[in-house]
């Protein structure tokens, strides 16, 4: 059975909005290197609408060559929305309407490597909620970034997570690999 795998880059202070403008300058050969192989166990991407369309509009046009740009415009993609009618024109594009969480179910039963959400921060919530996300990755950068969107907001009940595994890279990220955690656990 395929595995559905968050990987989301946070702040220090669960900031998760626009990485673009804080991430970047701790990106280096060894971070590359890590998302490359994340990417290499993936064969799927499940993304929200939001999300989706901002790929959508930068990613297609970006030279080929770099493993990031090859693998992100050849893996399927798919879009959970309730107000798209059909994904827009992006290869490998399908839609995900309906019972959400059932057509997840059925695609983690089908053959194939890892599903991976990136971005996407409703949609990982409600996979975590709905007991589908069996692994949440945190890149955790060393930065403050004072406000934006986070990763967890809103009000709910404890969700119990156990940390499986640790990487620190030579930039100060943090990679911190979380599953569900056993009944009774929060």
């Amino acid at each position: 059975m395929r595995r559905l795998v968050a990987v989301e880059m946070v702040s220090l202070d669960g900031i998760m909005g626009a990485p673009e403008q804080w991430a970047l300058p701790y990106n280096d050969r060894e971070i590359e290197r890590a998302n490359e192989a994340g990417m290499a166990a993936s064969d799927a991407l499940l993304l929200g609408r939001v999300t989706y369309e901002a790929f959508a509009a930068f990613w297609p046009h970006q030279p080929g060559g770099a493993p990031v740009v090859d693998y992100i415009n050849r893996v399927s993609k798919y879009v959970v929305s309730t107000t798209l009618e059909e994904p827009l024109e992006w290869n490998n594009s399908a839609l995900i309407g309906g019972d959400v969480a059932e057509r997840i179910a059925e695609l983690k039963r089908q053959p194939g490597e890892d599903i991976t959400i990136v971005g996407s921060d409703t949609l990982a919530r409600s996979m975590l909620k709905e007991s589908l996300l069996d692994e949440l990755r945190l890149m955790v950068y060393p930065v403050v970034v004072g406000g934006g969107k986070r990763l967890f907001e809103g009000e709910g009940p404890p969700v119990g997570l156990e940390l499986v595994r640790t990487k620190t890279f030579d930039a100060g990220v943090v990679s911190l690999d979380y599953r569900p955690a056993g009944e009774g656990k929060a």
